[in-house]
């Protein structure tokens, strides 16, 4: 088969296929938000962020721009330069450049967001974390389609597998620091360093409630992104595991490249053809990370004390 040109309306196609667009929650914007599906396309940006530089990245030289999370989540009542998500649309339409998100809808297929995760941090043994924990419409288009035409299934958020053998929750971290892109934030666990860690929970993104299925389903660890204090106290007082917390964009980077691979490979069944990349900036909100160094220990319990909090002593500085 000879390949031809694609158009924005082929690369559409073939990723509804493997992200249906019912599959999202009713709350998401997913789907071509940006361009014109008859425009040509020969290169293809994947990114996490639509973001003025992910898009001015983008206008240098594709035609459409594929992001994980949307442009306009909430409502927009104006695309001026003024604002960040205004800079995007006319950054992309004056370069000709599309914009398609594939959101909720990447995070409960399978392959997904969290099949990627999984397999950079070298899971084994990998399944869905809960079943039933997708939104309402992908469970009903799920008991209607099933697989796809594209192979994907709609198997939920999360998922759980084990490690090659166990190893410290220490060791883990550092796994887990060495799978992801680094960020300001780094990696950080809820327990100590000499924790047994082998069965591991994952969720790209934002997926601490999951903290008790996760329990349910025997792992050590659950990965995730976001973690909020009282949420994540609550979840290890109820449950017997730890939480190890990243960057909610480290988290949901490793999807782009197997994106992009199902985008090339769906197009090239149906004889047509185009390059893919993905992007490499850093569009993790957090830019700076600065470690408040302990410079006495208080007599009594031995325990280190911040300089700078009340009835510090100079005399016993460490």
């Amino acid at each position: 088969m000879t390949s031809v040109g694609a158009t924005v309306r082929d690369c559409v196609s073939v990723l509804e296929a493997c992200f249906p667009p019912a599959w999202a929650e009713s709350w998401d914007a997913v789907g071509l938000s940006v361009g014109d599906l008859d425009t040509p396309v020969t290169d293809v940006l994947f990114a996490v962020d639509p973001t003025p530089a992910v898009a001015a990245e983008a206008a240098s030289g594709a035609q459409l721009l594929v992001t994980h999370h949307p442009l306009f989540l909430r409502g927009a009542h104006t695309v001026a330069e003024t604002t960040a998500g205004g800079r995007v649309v006319t950054t992309l339409v004056r370069a000709g450049v599309a914009l398609f998100t594939a959101h909720t809808n990447a995070d409960v297929a399978d392959p997904g967001v969290s099949d990627a995760l999984a397999a950079a941090l070298g899971l084994r043994e990998v399944h869905p974390l809960a079943a039933g924990s997708t939104g309402a419409g992908a469970r009903a288009d799920a008991r209607a389609r099933g697989r796809t035409d594209a192979g994907t299934e709609c198997r939920g958020l999360g998922r759980v597998g084990v490690l090659p053998a166990p190893e410290p929750l220490g060791a883990f971290c550092e796994r887990v620091a060495r799978a992801l892109p680094a960020t300001a934030g780094g990696v950080r666990a809820t327990g100590p360093a000499d924790r047994r860690v082998h069965r591991v929970a994952v969720c790209g993104g934002a997926g601490g409630e999951l903290a008790g299925a996760a329990a349910a389903a025997g792992a050590d660890v659950l990965v995730t992104a976001d973690g909020r204090h009282h949420h994540t106290l609550d979840a290890v007082g109820a449950h017997p595991l730890d939480v190890v917390d990243v960057a909610h964009w480290a988290s949901e980077w490793p999807w782009l490249a197997g994106a992009a691979d199902r985008l090339r490979a769906g197009l090239a069944a149906r004889g047509r053809t185009v390059s893919t990349s993905v992007s490499t900036l850093v569009t993790d909100p957090w830019q700076l990370h600065v470690s408040a160094a302990p410079t006495w220990r208080e007599p009594a319990t031995g325990l280190p004390v911040p300089s700078h909090a009340p009835g510090a002593r100079r005399e016993e500085r460490l």
